[in-house]
């Protein structure tokens, strides 16, 4: 669960199927274990249903923290403070080193971290293009880029439409935040 809409997708699946939530979050969500209404298979069936699935293995645990660590950083902290390197932030959250992260969200993703970072970077950037609030330059500023031109190249390289030609479109080449872990199909 990567937002409040599948925390409460799921909440509201659970509670049709008779199981009672204890906690559930971003990420998380104990539940009351009932033998006579729920087991495993059933909460993993009504998971599954959605495109998520239980954690098992300690790797999996970690992959899903640096993907809620990179959501919140870049999509939800409002944080216009460039000076905090994404790299950084991962290795403080998580108390690991870059390379270790690095190793483990690449052993169980079909992506890079870095490859991981710059998608979510650049879904931002169409977010705030599409607000309106800030020029090209404070955006960059705000995304980490050194230069409007480095990330009006990125843009392109991962969209492959210009900042322009983006700004022009109907804007439906916008990814959820939970397939930016899949391939790109375009």
């Amino acid at each position: 669960m990567l937002c409040s809409c599948c925390v409460k997708l799921i909440e509201i699946e659970f509670e049709k199927a008779g199981i009672n939530t204890v906690n559930i979050r971003v990420g998380f969500a104990i539940v009351e274990f009932d033998p006579t209404i729920n087991n495993l298979q059933n909460i993993e069936q009504i998971l599954a249903q959605h495109g998520m699935g239980l954690i098992k293995s300690r790797d999996q645990k970690i992959v899903e923290q640096i993907k809620k660590a990179v959501i919140e950083l870049i999509h939800h902290s409002n944080n216009i403070n460039s000076l905090l390197r994404k790299s950084d932030y991962l290795v403080e959250k998580l108390s690991m080193s870059y390379q270790q992260l690095s190793k483990i969200f690449s052993k169980h993703e079909p992506i890079t971290l870095e490859k991981y970072i710059i998608q979510n970077k650049i879904e931002r950037i169409k977010e705030l293009i599409d607000i309106d609030d800030y020029s090209l330059s404070e955006i960059a500023y705000m995304m980490d880029y050194s230069s409007v031109q480095y990330l009006s190249n990125q843009f392109k390289k991962e969209t492959g439409i210009s900042v322009s030609e983006y700004k022009k479109s109907d804007k439906s080449i916008k990814r959820t935040l939970d397939s930016l872990s899949m391939p790109d199909i375009r």
